[in-house]
């Protein structure tokens, strides 16, 4: 797993599929709430004028000097569910994002969300 220190340093490094192909610049790292380890990644993607943030899993990703290499293919990366630039994940949308990767959801004993930006 990933040192929750280092993730600060990953922000703006390009972000790549199995194959190599970049999909976006890594804009910020959510953790899951449960064990404070980073879990989602949003990417800037998109035309210059109609940029959007797009999430995807880091499970299996690697850091690399200039890159971080996701497990998902570019297309199913930019179909991700996404939020505008300047925006926030409403907490009723978590879910969907869980699950275009097919990614088991369950919020906090309380309730809680399941995702926290850092």
């Amino acid at each position: 797993m990933f040192e929750a220190g280092d993730i600060r340093e990953w922000r703006d490094r390009d972000v790549v599929d199995p194959g190599g192909s970049k999909i976006g610049k890594l804009e910020a790292v959510y953790v899951d709430t449960r064990t404070d380890q980073p879990f989602f990644a949003t990417l800037t993607t998109g035309m210059p004028t109609r940029r959007r943030l797009v999430f995807v899993p880091l499970t299996g990703a690697t850091v690399g000097p200039e890159y971080v290499r996701v497990a998902y293919d570019k297309n199913a990366v930019r179909s991700a569910p996404s939020i505008e630039t300047d925006g926030e994940l409403p907490a009723e949308d978590e879910a969907a994002v869980f699950e275009h990767y097919e990614l088991e959801y369950e919020t906090g004993a309380s309730g809680e969300r399941r995702l926290a930006r850092r």
